[in-house]
């Protein structure tokens, strides 16, 4: 019997490197099983649905105020027809024609639920390049000690996901959260290197802040015995910073990245600090900040002008 292996990739405006996904993915070489790209879009406004058309993915849809991320794989899950299911980023690339086969190989062994590297590209910022070295190194570890994971190069047994599922009520961290379950029930967790991906954040400052404030919420939940205060918040921006001046003296680039450097790290702990310090319910307007920035950052910029014919017609 010919085996399918689903890719599912969540889209939201994804339009500026979905074309350039799906053509790596058609270049893909996987003489022994077959593979099927699923789309869960929740709500893109821009071109994301008819490059996914031209591309012949299978579309479903989640509505924005239904939005987790753990729901919308969970129903990318359920929509997808392989025995292996695989998680990409709208915005990440395969680097090679063989990723697929080198990341689901360690699903035929010893792991449940695997993840690639990720590696950084032209427009992406300097510390997060040196936080892809840290946490995506290049030697594989299969099955690997710990639980750390993440869905943005990832692929997990559809068993072991219909047995677990993800958790749709994080705000994100979705992936260490079953994780953690699988090796607390004596499951493994493998990391392969050579599956690597392009991983592009053109995101903005803002974006960046809200991102590791929302994971930092996330985490509280998963785990709770981890505390930030302002002392270690303070050591962890002055440290961050350090290193990564070291790094980009070393390479001969410090003079161009230096003022990207000071606000990376400083948004990053600064976020991390806020979240953990947050214990809030998801409301629609939290949802509109955490999973759709750019769509929030609109509707306050209306808001704003709003206000000001509000003024204008009181004169």
């Amino acid at each position: 019997m010919t085996r399918l292996a689903s890719i599912v990739i969540r889209t939201l405006n994804e339009e500026r490197y979905l074309g350039e996904l799906l053509s790596a993915i058609e270049t893909q070489e996987h003489p022994e099983f077959e593979s099927e790209v699923v789309i869960v879009d929740s709500g893109s406004t821009d071109a994301t649905l008819e490059i996914a058309k031209q591309h012949g993915c299978r579309i479903t849809h989640i509505k924005k105020e239904d939005f987790s991320f753990g729901r919308s794989l969970n129903v990318g899950c359920e929509f997808a027809r392989g025995d292996k299911l695989v998680f990409i980023s709208g915005h990440c690339i395969p680097c090679s024609p063989d990723w697929l086969q080198l990341l689901l190989a360690p699903l035929d062994g010893s792991c449940d639920y695997v993840y690639g590297r990720h590696v950084g590209r032209d427009t992406t910022k300097f510390s997060e390049m040196q936080l892809f070295t840290k946490y995506f190194p290049a030697e594989s570890r299969i099955p690997q000690v710990g639980f750390f994971c993440n869905n943005a190069n990832a692929a997990i047994r559809r068993d072991v996901w219909e047995k677990y599922r993800f958790d749709e009520n994080l705000t994100g961290c979705e992936d260490m959260q079953l994780a953690r379950t699988i090796v607390n029930d004596g499951g493994g967790i493998g990391y392969c290197a050579e599956a690597r991906v392009y991983h592009i954040h053109d995101e903005s400052w803002r974006s960046l802040l809200l991102r590791y404030e929302r994971e930092a919420i996330a985490l509280q939940k998963i785990l709770p015995e981890v505390q930030i205060n302002l002392f270690d918040m303070t050591k962890f921006i002055l440290v961050g910073i350090f290193k990564d001046i070291r790094v980009a003296w070393g390479l001969g680039v410090l003079h161009r990245v230096l003022p990207s450097v000071f606000a990376f790290r400083t948004l990053q702990y600064y976020g991390a600090y806020r979240g953990n310090h947050m214990q809030r319910r998801l409301s629609q307007a939290t949802k509109m900040k955490y999973f759709y920035p750019r769509i929030s950052d609109m509707n306050v910029s209306h808001r704003h002008r709003d206000l000001m014919e509000q003024e204008e017609r009181k004169k």
